[in-house]
């Protein structure tokens, strides 16, 4: 089993020992997806690193047609910021505890944060607003924890029982309305990935993933929707059908009783879908609303993984996550094998992403191990109030800045949640149970509560 290191041991992701599942993949073509999602990431977040927070002037007068070293934070070609290292965060909980476990994800994610785990320079060096104060606020309550139970050490309360944080009714859930930056978009992969035959499921839990740190209902259903259009890449849908602007209502069933916000679906419906790119509107900035956009604008508008890529990139402003996140959904669909073999060659810590895609696939979840009615909480805005929001689209629309004009929740102080500050398997081992069961109510629907 690949094994993560603790955060005090200060091992380097070019250095964790690669240890890869001992039999073959059910379905090669799967893997190579899934390897391309996750790699996909990386290599977006890479090529937009040396120019983060550059304008699109001196994007059109400088365009990125390559790796390279140095700009924002004097990075190494083909090392990666923020964006990868908490993907991989989420990645290595999911295949740590064979689970959805919330908590872990925080805490690995405060790792990062307080040790630089996972960090390609083991140094937490570029995070999101928002990200830090959902962060802060879990630590906050980490710590009540440890007053109140006399816990001396923050490793004992990163490892308290699930029974425990039930019993205290800890709440994991660090943000709040009217935050909605991209931040939550930018490590999301790996939750769709490893869900990906259990579709309803993975789009739930890619809506949960996002709400740790981002508790807008439009960045929830921002990842929600973009969990959807991962694992129908995965599962081989054409580009056409997953830019078709009737894909919300064909996978209908995969969103449960709770629709899309509908500034979401105004994008399902093709709002990105614009000749002229940042002429017509297209922004990479730091909203979830206008990263999404430009995102799939990059998958749409061109026929490769690369151009995608750095047309992505060549938008400027928040350029590695805009690219980070087209990687995801390009990578899915155009998979491992065709994403440029010199990025990949140049990518940090490329054995250990492509390892952790492994061990995604071979630990995914399937239809056999869901059984009984298990009821998976959420809490969202009223039944009452989502239907209220039928036939309002522009709710949460981000203005030119960025930044959210929102009637319904007050916006962030600051206009871009995502900004930074600016600085330079031995022998016949078994695909293994799941340790603990997602159910369905009926097929296709996950019941939430209030």
């Amino acid at each position: 089993m690949l094994q993560f290191p603790l955060p005090h041991e200060k091992i380097l992701p070019s250095d964790i020992k690669i240890v890869r599942p001992s039999s073959k993949p059910n379905n090669p073509e799967v893997l190579d997806r899934i390897k391309g999602s996750l790699v996909g990431l990386a290599v977006g977040d890479a090529l937009g690193a040396s120019v983060e927070f550059r304008p699109r002037q001196y994007l059109l007068e400088h365009p990125v047609h390559d790796m390279k070293s140095g700009g924002t934070w004097g990075l190494d070609a083909g090392q990666w910021t923020d964006d990868t290292s908490m993907a991989l965060c989420l990645a290595s909980s999911l295949i740590s505890r064979n689970d959805f476990d919330p908590y872990d994800q925080m805490v690995r994610y405060k790792w990062w944060h307080k040790h630089g785990y996972l960090s390609s320079t083991g140094q937490c060096f570029d995070i999101g607003n928002a990200t830090r104060a959902s962060i802060e606020e879990f630590y906050r309550r980490q710590n009540e924890l440890k007053r109140k139970y006399k816990i001396h050490t923050d490793l004992e309360v990163d490892q308290l029982s699930p029974e425990l944080l039930k019993k205290e009714k800890f709440d994991v859930y660090c943000s709040r309305q009217g935050v909605a930056g991209n931040g939550a978009l930018m490590r999301l992969a790996p939750v769709p990935l490893f869900f990906y035959q259990v579709p309803p499921l993975a789009v739930e839990l890619s809506g949960r993933s996002g709400r740790l740190t981002h508790g807008d209902d439009v960045a929830i259903d921002a990842c929600r929707y973009y969990g959807a259009l991962i694992v129908a890449a995965v599962r081989g849908e054409s580009k056409e059908k997953l830019l078709d602007e009737y894909f919300y209502d064909d996978h209908q069933v995969w969103f449960g009783t709770y629709p899309l916000h509908e500034t979401i679906v105004n994008i399902a419906r093709g709002s990105f879908k614009k000749r002229r790119g940042y002429d017509d509107g297209i922004r990479g900035k730091g909203h979830i609303v206008w990263t999404l956009e430009a995102a799939l604008w990059a998958f749409w508008s061109t026929e490769s993984f690369d151009a995608g890529a750095l047309a992505a990139v060549n938008l400027g402003d928040d350029t590695d996550t805009t690219a980070a996140i087209y990687g995801q959904l390009a990578g899915a669909f155009y998979g491992y094998q065709n994403i440029s073999p010199k990025w990949r060659s140049i990518l940090y810590a490329r054995d250990l992403i492509t390892c952790i895609a492994e061990w995604t696939e071979y630990l995914s979840y399937s239809e056999n191990k869901i059984a009984g009615h298990e009821r998976i909480a959420r809490s969202r805005i009223s039944s009452v109030d989502r239907s209220q929001q039928q036939g309002r689209i522009n709710l949460v629309q981000p203005n030119e800045s960025g930044s959210a004009n929102n009637n319904k929740s007050k916006p962030p102080a600051k206009p871009d949640n995502h900004s930074k500050p600016k600085s330079k398997r031995g022998k016949s081992e078994q695909r293994p149970k799941a340790h603990r069961k997602f159910h369905l109510l009926c097929v296709g629907a996950l019941p939430i509560d209030d």
